[in-house]
């Protein structure tokens, strides 16, 4: 029965890891093109819908602590168990400005 648990637990958590296509998403208002990147890709599966965090750190405040240039670098080049370009460097970009907003 443990190895059923395991196995139910990963997928949850790789479920949250693709591309969000359900009509929520479509009909939610977006402040920017970043936030509208951020919570249609799998950023949200990671850093949590609200930036609260889940399997990756919370990105509350996080334009407090890292500017624009550093976050774009850390979309681009991954940091940790984050990959390298998620998203393209525009999208990246995009996401890196909307991110050093949130202070």
């Amino acid at each position: 029965m443990g190895i059923i648990s395991i196995v139910a637990a990963s997928s949850l958590v790789f479920a949250g890891c693709g591309n969000s296509s359900s009509d929520e998403s479509k009909s939610e208002e977006y402040s920017s093109q970043g936030e509208k990147i951020f919570k249609n890709n799998s950023c949200v599966g990671c850093h949590g819908k609200d930036l609260e965090g889940a399997s990756g750190p919370s990105l509350k405040n996080v334009g407090s602590k890292l500017s624009e240039q550093d976050i774009e670098k850390i979309i681009n080049e991954g940091k940790g168990s984050m990959p390298s370009k998620v998203v393209d460097e525009k999208e990246a970009k995009e996401v890196a400005k909307w991110l050093a907003e949130q202070k």
